[in-house]
């Protein structure tokens, strides 16, 4: 294993991050220890939810309030959800979730956090929607679930977590209803290659592209929306995803690609360097339309 440490500097304070390049050592013991991978990334994802619940990231109060939390990508390419059944994989606390609620979908998330689901229910409760949450394994879902879905989604920050994308695939086109669609907003993996803890705007290669199957190990202290609340240190466990992986596991489980659109801008501050417009968006300091920061997909089952 190699290792480097490097400070995540973010508006609210320095964060110590610790990368660990994973050799195939950690695959050869086999799927009891991808389970310790998932339960270690569990873990952590459950030490940071009091945080996102409180942040300014995540602005619980005012979606309390009637705020829409989805993207306007999200909104304009998904369309419209009213009366249609929506199943959100890896929803986390469920704000976007129960913003398809309140668009009048019938929906139902799922994140395999315990902790996630119960909070997701208590703000569904708050706000008064209707809306089922599961908590499952993405992996295990078809242990819990069954029925299909006239709209799969899933959005932001969810396919780093996933080892196999051709099985994540096979899930997704299993939940779709004939007719329906699955629908994703993703960041570029392009986008995620870079050194993410530079001062300056160099882009600087880091991490890998392509999947050879080991993750990629972390060591965290603290969480993305806020640097300076400290949690106990964690171990995670992500997976690079290519664009050729994610779209070749939508095809190959049977989905037709009604289009791949890419984006230029981004909806956080995932590189240091960034600048945030006044809609929010963040983008390339200079060069804006030169490197693709997210991208989206909507595929068909015929």
């Amino acid at each position: 294993m190699q290792s480097s440490w490097g400070e995540h500097r973010g508006n609210k304070g320095l964060s110590l991050r610790l990368y660990v390049q994973c050799h195939s050592c950690l695959l050869s013991r086999g799927v009891r220890h991808m389970e310790e991978f998932v339960k270690a990334n569990r873990d952590m994802w459950e030490d940071q939810l009091d945080i996102h619940k409180d942040s300014k990231f995540y602005d619980v109060e005012s979606f309390l309030r009637g705020k829409q939390t989805l993207d306007p990508i999200e909104l304009e390419e998904v369309g419209n959800v009213a009366g249609k059944s929506l199943l959100h994989l890896q929803c986390h606390f469920g704000l976007d979730t129960l913003s398809w609620a309140r668009l009048d979908a019938e929906v139902t998330g799922v994140d395999f956090s315990k902790k996630a689901i119960a909070l997701a229910e208590k703000l569904a409760d708050q706000i008064g929607v209707k809306a089922r949450f599961i908590t499952s394994d993405i992996y295990k879902l078809g242990d819990v679930l069954e029925e299909e879905f006239d709209i799969v989604f899933t959005s932001g920050g969810v396919l780093t977590w996933l080892p196999d994308l051709k099985t994540w695939g096979e899930i997704a086109a299993r939940y779709v209803k004939r007719g329906g669609f699955f629908y994703i907003r993703e960041f570029h993996p392009f986008s995620l290659v870079f050194d993410d803890e530079r001062e300056d705007d160099s882009l600087v290669l880091r991490y890998p592209y392509f999947c050879r199957g080991e993750p990629m190990v972390f060591q965290n202290d603290s969480t993305y929306v806020d640097t300076s609340r400290k949690i106990p240190i964690r171990t995670s466990y992500e997976w690079p995803y290519s664009l050729s992986g994610v779209i070749n596991a939508l095809i190959g489980a049977g989905l037709r690609i009604n289009f791949f659109n890419e984006f230029s801008v981004t909806t956080w501050k995932q590189m240091p360097f960034l600048i945030e417009r006044d809609d929010g968006r963040w983008i390339l300091p200079s060069h804006q339309d030169s490197m693709p920061l997210m991208f989206s997909i909507k595929a068909t089952k015929e």
